[in-house]
Protein backbone atom coordinates (compact mmCIF):
# COMPACT_ATOMS: atom_id res chain seq x y z
CA UNK A 1 0.00 0.00 0.00
CA UNK A 2 1.15 3.71 -0.97
CA UNK A 3 0.15 6.34 1.36
CA UNK A 4 0.93 10.10 0.20
CA UNK A 5 0.47 13.64 1.61
CA UNK A 6 -1.41 15.82 -0.73
CA UNK A 7 -2.35 19.66 -1.06
CA UNK A 8 -6.20 20.49 -2.40
CA UNK A 9 -7.15 23.92 -3.13
CA UNK A 10 -10.80 25.06 -1.24
CA UNK A 11 -12.60 27.81 -0.57
CA UNK A 12 -10.59 28.90 2.26
CA UNK A 13 -7.07 27.95 0.88
CA UNK A 14 -5.01 25.17 -0.03
CA UNK A 15 -5.22 21.83 2.85
CA UNK A 16 -3.05 18.78 3.53
CA UNK A 17 -4.78 15.47 3.25
CA UNK A 18 -3.26 12.02 3.77
CA UNK A 19 -3.89 9.53 0.73
CA UNK A 20 -3.95 6.11 -0.73
CA UNK A 21 -2.82 5.34 -4.26
CA UNK A 22 -5.48 3.61 -6.15
CA UNK A 23 -5.10 3.26 -9.82
CA UNK A 24 -4.19 6.81 -11.19
CA UNK A 25 -6.22 8.26 -8.34
CA UNK A 26 -5.51 9.69 -4.63
CA UNK A 27 -8.18 8.54 -2.11
CA UNK A 28 -8.46 11.23 0.73
CA UNK A 29 -7.80 8.69 4.14
CA UNK A 30 -9.79 10.75 6.56
CA UNK A 31 -12.76 10.96 4.26
CA UNK A 32 -13.18 7.42 2.72
CA UNK A 33 -12.76 6.29 6.25
CA UNK A 34 -15.83 8.16 7.28
CA UNK A 35 -17.79 6.69 4.41
CA UNK A 36 -16.80 3.04 5.15
CA UNK A 37 -17.47 4.11 9.18
CA UNK A 38 -21.16 5.36 7.58
CA UNK A 39 -21.99 2.16 5.28
CA UNK A 40 -20.76 -0.02 8.61
CA UNK A 41 -24.13 2.07 10.51
CA UNK A 42 -21.52 4.02 12.34
CA UNK A 43 -22.44 7.15 14.42
CA UNK A 44 -20.93 10.41 14.16
CA UNK A 45 -18.26 8.69 11.09
CA UNK A 46 -16.87 11.67 10.65
CA UNK A 47 -15.23 12.59 13.87
CA UNK A 48 -14.22 8.90 14.53
CA UNK A 49 -12.56 8.63 10.63
CA UNK A 50 -10.64 12.15 12.02
CA UNK A 51 -9.52 10.38 15.32
CA UNK A 52 -8.16 7.37 13.82
CA UNK A 53 -6.95 8.44 10.36
CA UNK A 54 -6.21 11.97 10.48
CA UNK A 55 -4.88 14.05 7.35
CA UNK A 56 -1.72 14.41 8.54
CA UNK A 57 0.79 11.73 8.48
CA UNK A 58 2.48 12.22 11.40
CA UNK A 59 -0.40 12.08 13.56
CA UNK A 60 -1.41 8.56 11.26
CA UNK A 61 1.92 7.05 12.65
CA UNK A 62 1.07 7.82 16.09
CA UNK A 63 -2.03 6.12 15.97
CA UNK A 64 -0.27 2.97 15.55
CA UNK A 65 -1.18 -0.20 13.46
CA UNK A 66 -4.88 0.54 14.08
CA UNK A 67 -4.51 3.23 11.66
CA UNK A 68 -2.48 1.61 8.86
CA UNK A 69 -5.43 -1.26 9.15
CA UNK A 70 -7.68 1.45 8.45
CA UNK A 71 -5.77 2.31 5.45
CA UNK A 72 -6.36 -0.88 4.30
CA UNK A 73 -9.93 -1.03 4.68
CA UNK A 74 -9.93 2.37 2.58
CA UNK A 75 -8.20 0.58 -0.25
CA UNK A 76 -10.44 -2.77 0.16
CA UNK A 77 -13.23 -0.48 -0.27
CA UNK A 78 -11.92 1.12 -3.27
CA UNK A 79 -10.87 -2.10 -5.02
CA UNK A 80 -14.38 -3.46 -4.45
CA UNK A 81 -16.34 -0.14 -5.78
CA UNK A 82 -17.46 0.96 -2.61
CA UNK A 83 -16.21 3.86 -2.20
CA UNK A 84 -18.58 7.03 -3.26
CA UNK A 85 -17.54 10.40 -4.76
CA UNK A 86 -18.56 12.47 -1.27
CA UNK A 87 -18.07 11.74 1.91
CA UNK A 88 -20.67 11.85 4.57
CA UNK A 89 -20.28 15.29 5.05
CA UNK A 90 -20.30 15.98 1.35
CA UNK A 91 -16.63 16.52 0.70
CA UNK A 92 -14.64 14.65 -2.36
CA UNK A 93 -13.13 11.26 -1.04
CA UNK A 94 -11.24 10.46 -4.82
CA UNK A 95 -8.57 12.51 -6.36
CA UNK A 96 -7.04 12.31 -10.13
CA UNK A 97 -3.18 12.96 -9.39
CA UNK A 98 -3.37 16.02 -11.73
CA UNK A 99 -5.54 17.80 -9.69
CA UNK A 100 -3.16 17.63 -6.41
CA UNK A 101 0.10 18.95 -5.29
CA UNK A 102 2.36 16.31 -4.06
CA UNK A 103 4.36 16.69 -0.62
CA UNK A 104 7.03 14.98 1.40
CA UNK A 105 4.91 11.61 2.47
CA UNK A 106 5.91 13.30 6.09
CA UNK A 107 6.54 17.01 5.77
CA UNK A 108 8.78 17.64 8.91
CA UNK A 109 9.69 14.25 9.75
CA UNK A 110 10.48 13.54 13.47
CA UNK A 111 13.83 13.23 13.42
CA UNK A 112 16.07 12.56 10.32
CA UNK A 113 19.11 10.14 11.64
CA UNK A 114 21.12 9.37 8.25
CA UNK A 115 23.83 6.28 8.20
CA UNK A 116 26.45 5.09 5.43
CA UNK A 117 25.78 1.53 5.00
CA UNK A 118 26.88 0.97 1.11
CA UNK A 119 30.42 0.38 1.24
CA UNK A 120 31.16 1.26 -2.35
CA UNK A 121 29.69 4.84 -1.64
CA UNK A 122 32.23 7.55 -0.76
CA UNK A 123 36.23 7.30 0.66
CA UNK A 124 38.02 4.02 1.89
CA UNK A 125 35.95 2.23 5.37
CA UNK A 126 37.62 2.49 8.52
CA UNK A 127 37.84 -1.26 10.37
CA UNK A 128 35.09 0.31 12.83
CA UNK A 129 32.57 0.83 9.95
CA UNK A 130 32.25 -3.13 9.41
CA UNK A 131 31.00 -3.15 12.79
CA UNK A 132 29.18 -0.29 13.80
CA UNK A 133 26.30 1.29 11.42
CA UNK A 134 27.32 5.25 12.55
CA UNK A 135 24.85 8.09 11.66
CA UNK A 136 24.75 11.87 11.47
CA UNK A 137 21.57 13.39 12.36
CA UNK A 138 20.07 15.92 9.65
CA UNK A 139 17.63 19.03 9.91
CA UNK A 140 14.00 17.58 9.01
CA UNK A 141 13.10 21.46 8.92
CA UNK A 142 14.49 21.43 5.61
CA UNK A 143 12.18 18.68 3.85
CA UNK A 144 11.16 19.86 0.18
CA UNK A 145 8.24 18.25 -1.55
CA UNK A 146 8.70 16.31 -4.65
CA UNK A 147 8.24 17.26 -8.20
CA UNK A 148 9.30 21.09 -6.57
CA UNK A 149 12.64 23.66 -7.43
CA UNK A 150 15.40 23.21 -4.83
CA UNK A 151 17.34 26.05 -4.23
CA UNK A 152 21.08 25.91 -5.05
CA UNK A 153 22.57 27.30 -2.10
CA UNK A 154 25.20 30.63 -2.65
CA UNK A 155 28.04 29.31 -0.34
CA UNK A 156 28.39 26.11 -2.86
CA UNK A 157 29.93 25.47 -6.24
CA UNK A 158 29.37 21.38 -5.74
CA UNK A 159 25.83 20.72 -5.14
CA UNK A 160 25.32 16.88 -5.24
CA UNK A 161 22.10 14.36 -4.94
CA UNK A 162 22.66 11.14 -3.22
CA UNK A 163 19.75 8.22 -4.18
CA UNK A 164 19.15 6.56 -0.55
CA UNK A 165 16.30 4.73 0.63
CA UNK A 166 14.32 6.37 3.34
CA UNK A 167 13.12 4.06 6.60
CA UNK A 168 10.21 5.25 8.58
CA UNK A 169 9.51 4.47 12.17
CA UNK A 170 5.95 3.22 13.08
CA UNK A 171 6.18 2.13 16.61
CA UNK A 172 7.94 3.49 19.87
CA UNK A 173 10.99 1.54 19.91
CA UNK A 174 13.94 0.87 22.30
CA UNK A 175 16.46 -1.56 22.94
CA UNK A 176 15.43 -3.66 20.11
CA UNK A 177 16.86 -6.70 18.31
CA UNK A 178 17.49 -6.66 14.69
CA UNK A 179 15.38 -9.60 13.90
CA UNK A 180 12.58 -7.54 15.41
CA UNK A 181 13.19 -4.96 13.42
CA UNK A 182 9.43 -5.22 10.98
CA UNK A 183 7.82 -5.10 13.85
CA UNK A 184 8.64 -1.38 14.34
CA UNK A 185 8.94 -0.22 10.83
CA UNK A 186 5.55 2.03 9.26
CA UNK A 187 7.29 1.70 5.71
CA UNK A 188 10.11 3.27 3.10
CA UNK A 189 10.51 6.02 0.93
CA UNK A 190 12.70 7.45 -1.45
CA UNK A 191 15.74 9.82 0.05
CA UNK A 192 17.54 12.82 -1.78
CA UNK A 193 20.29 13.41 0.82
CA UNK A 194 21.33 17.04 -1.13
CA UNK A 195 24.92 17.50 -0.35
CA UNK A 196 26.84 20.73 -1.03
CA UNK A 197 30.37 18.79 -1.15
CA UNK A 198 32.95 21.39 -1.11
CA UNK A 199 31.69 22.79 2.29
CA UNK A 200 30.73 19.49 3.57
CA UNK A 201 34.84 18.17 3.07
CA UNK A 202 35.98 21.51 5.02
CA UNK A 203 33.18 20.38 7.97
CA UNK A 204 34.50 17.10 8.30
CA UNK A 205 37.90 17.64 8.46
CA UNK A 206 37.62 19.62 11.81
CA UNK A 207 35.86 16.17 12.95
CA UNK A 208 32.57 17.54 13.27
CA UNK A 209 29.00 18.03 11.10
CA UNK A 210 28.43 17.78 8.25
CA UNK A 211 25.86 21.11 8.96
CA UNK A 212 25.42 23.56 6.44
CA UNK A 213 26.64 20.72 3.97
CA UNK A 214 23.46 18.60 4.54
CA UNK A 215 21.11 20.62 6.37
CA UNK A 216 19.67 23.30 3.51
CA UNK A 217 17.22 20.53 1.79
CA UNK A 218 15.91 16.83 2.38
CA UNK A 219 13.87 15.37 -0.26
CA UNK A 220 11.16 12.25 0.82
CA UNK A 221 8.94 10.89 -1.66
CA UNK A 222 6.70 10.56 -3.63
CA UNK A 223 5.29 7.85 -1.55
CA UNK A 224 5.50 6.32 1.59
CA UNK A 225 5.26 2.50 0.79
CA UNK A 226 4.13 0.19 4.12
CA UNK A 227 6.96 -2.62 4.96
CA UNK A 228 4.53 -5.35 4.04
CA UNK A 229 4.37 -3.97 0.02
CA UNK A 230 8.39 -3.54 -0.03
CA UNK A 231 11.33 -6.07 0.60
CA UNK A 232 14.49 -3.53 1.71
CA UNK A 233 17.04 -6.68 0.73
CA UNK A 234 16.36 -6.61 -2.93
CA UNK A 235 15.29 -3.60 -4.77
CA UNK A 236 16.78 -1.85 -7.64
CA UNK A 237 17.77 2.05 -7.12
CA UNK A 238 18.33 4.15 -10.26
CA UNK A 239 19.32 7.61 -10.14
CA UNK A 240 18.74 10.33 -13.43
CA UNK A 241 20.08 13.38 -14.37
CA UNK A 242 17.96 15.55 -17.38
CA UNK A 243 16.86 11.70 -18.51
CA UNK A 244 20.22 9.92 -18.37
CA UNK A 245 20.95 7.75 -16.24
CA UNK A 246 23.98 7.95 -14.14
CA UNK A 247 23.98 5.01 -11.98
CA UNK A 248 22.34 1.77 -10.73
CA UNK A 249 22.38 0.41 -7.93
CA UNK A 250 20.43 -2.34 -5.34
CA UNK A 251 19.45 -2.02 -1.80
CA UNK A 252 20.56 -5.51 -1.05
CA UNK A 253 24.17 -4.50 -1.67
CA UNK A 254 24.34 -2.79 1.92
CA UNK A 255 26.73 -4.05 5.02
CA UNK A 256 24.55 -3.18 7.73
CA UNK A 257 20.95 -4.44 7.50
CA UNK A 258 17.54 -1.91 7.60
CA UNK A 259 17.65 -4.17 10.89
CA UNK A 260 21.09 -3.46 12.41
CA UNK A 261 20.07 0.38 11.96
CA UNK A 262 17.19 0.38 13.49
CA UNK A 263 19.15 -1.80 16.36
CA UNK A 264 21.64 0.51 16.91
CA UNK A 265 19.57 3.75 16.50
CA UNK A 266 17.65 2.38 19.22
CA UNK A 267 20.08 1.45 21.44
CA UNK A 268 20.11 2.95 25.07
CA UNK A 269 17.51 5.65 23.03
CA UNK A 270 13.30 5.84 22.28
CA UNK A 271 12.63 6.15 18.65
CA UNK A 272 9.38 7.65 17.86
CA UNK A 273 6.99 7.03 14.92
CA UNK A 274 7.71 9.63 12.19
CA UNK A 275 11.62 9.19 12.56
CA UNK A 276 13.19 8.50 9.47
CA UNK A 277 16.15 6.75 8.92
CA UNK A 278 18.41 6.80 5.74
CA UNK A 279 20.33 4.13 4.73
CA UNK A 280 23.45 6.66 2.97
CA UNK A 281 23.82 6.48 -0.77
CA UNK A 282 23.94 3.09 -2.64
CA UNK A 283 27.27 2.60 -4.28
CA UNK A 284 27.93 5.23 -7.42
CA UNK A 285 24.71 6.81 -6.32
CA UNK A 286 26.01 10.32 -6.14
CA UNK A 287 28.07 13.24 -8.32
CA UNK A 288 31.09 12.51 -5.38
CA UNK A 289 30.77 8.55 -6.41
CA UNK A 290 31.34 9.44 -9.81
CA UNK A 291 33.27 12.68 -10.03
CA UNK A 292 30.43 14.32 -12.33
CA UNK A 293 28.62 16.67 -11.15
CA UNK A 294 25.33 18.33 -11.83
CA UNK A 295 24.59 21.82 -13.32
CA UNK A 296 22.29 24.92 -12.54
CA UNK A 297 18.78 23.91 -13.54
CA UNK A 298 19.18 20.34 -14.33
CA UNK A 299 16.67 17.46 -13.32
CA UNK A 300 17.12 14.85 -10.84
CA UNK A 301 15.11 11.85 -10.43
CA UNK A 302 15.83 9.18 -8.05
CA UNK A 303 13.77 5.66 -8.81
CA UNK A 304 13.38 2.93 -6.34
CA UNK A 305 11.82 0.14 -7.73
CA UNK A 306 8.37 -0.48 -5.35
CA UNK A 307 8.12 3.27 -4.41
CA UNK A 308 8.24 5.22 -7.19
CA UNK A 309 10.18 8.62 -8.42
CA UNK A 310 11.66 10.99 -6.61
CA UNK A 311 12.46 14.36 -8.78
CA UNK A 312 13.64 17.61 -8.06
CA UNK A 313 15.18 20.58 -10.09
CA UNK A 314 17.92 22.60 -9.17
CA UNK A 315 17.79 26.31 -9.29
Amino acid sequence: MRLATFTVGTAVGPIDRVGLTYGDSLVDLTAGYAAVLADGGRTRPVEAARALAPPDMLELLRNGPEAIEAAREVRVAAADGDLPEEGPRGGRVVYGEEEVSLRAPLPRPNTIRDFSVFEDHGTEKPDAWYDLPAYYKGNPDSTVPPNSEVEWPDYTDRLDFELELGVVVGRECRDIDASKAEEYIAGYTVFNDFSARDIQSEEMEMGLGPGKGKDFANGFGPYLVTADAFDPADARMTARVNGEVWSRGNSGEAHHSVGDMLEHAAMGETLQPGDVLGTGTVGGGCGYDLDRWIDHGDTIELEIEGIGTLRHTVR
